[in-house]
């Protein structure tokens, strides 16, 4: 059994998790502070591809980042790069996909923060980056652990917008979904079968400990 699939899927939830985790984070952030009608045009924007289709999301970065697009041409030209049809495609394609999960969880989380805290902190002569990271980051750490580990599984199981943009190539570009897909039309049903179990003890994990982290938080 070639165990790439398993690896490049890890790599590319990671990466993407790791990307969205601050830019998640900082957007939420900030347009939670924003006037309520700036707040709603941009929640509809940065919203939008939860409520898209994964394929429509993997057809749009196609017409952005294809080697006939001005932005794909640019980088085929001056570094013979492609931005399509290569592992790290899929990353692109992830981080839109799971982008509105933490950015609308974190926003949550900052939304329920009590801002007496921060009035405090300032009062006290804190800068506004300490308030962020010692005390409103400790106090809104639930909801944002829970958006981290949900986009994670997310990313984990991604295919639409991944096939489009990423394809499948064993060894190269090949991820647990595309493979399932791929094994099935070509009716090898039992190691198809074997991913879809690997894929669900990942997933099973993951919730798992979002439930762990939603017990400590309620004893505490």
């Amino acid at each position: 059994m070639d165990w790439f699939p398993l690896y490049n899927s890890l790599r590319i939830a990671l990466i993407s998790t790791f990307i969205i985790f601050f830019v998640g984070i900082f957007a939420a952030y900030y347009i939670a502070r924003l006037p309520r009608g700036v707040k709603a045009a941009l929640d509809v924007i940065l919203t939008l591809p939860l409520v898209l289709p994964p394929t429509v999301v993997g057809f749009l970065l196609l017409r952005l980042l294809g080697p006939t697009t001005p932005i794909g041409a640019w980088f085929l030209e001056h570094f013979q790069l492609k931005l399509v049809m290569t592992w790290w495609s899929a990353v692109f394609a992830t981080v839109v996909v799971i982008f509105p999960l933490m950015y609308r969880t974190a926003r949550g989380a900052f939304e329920s923060f009590d801002r007496t805290l921060a009035y405090s902190g300032q009062s006290l002569g804190l800068s506004n980056t300490y308030i962020f990271w010692r005390i409103r980051m400790p106090y809104c750490r639930q909801g944002i652990l829970a958006g981290t580990v949900l986009a994670f599984a997310r990313a984990l199981g991604e295919y639409g917008a991944t096939s489009m943009i990423a394809g499948y190539t064993p060894g190269r570009t090949a991820t647990i979904s595309t493979t399932v897909y791929q094994l099935w039309r070509i009716n090898d049903d039992a190691l198809a079968f074997q991913w879809v179990l690997v894929n669900m003890a990942i997933s099973f994990v993951v919730l798992l400990a979002v439930n762990m982290l939603e017990r400590r938080e309620a004893r505490r």
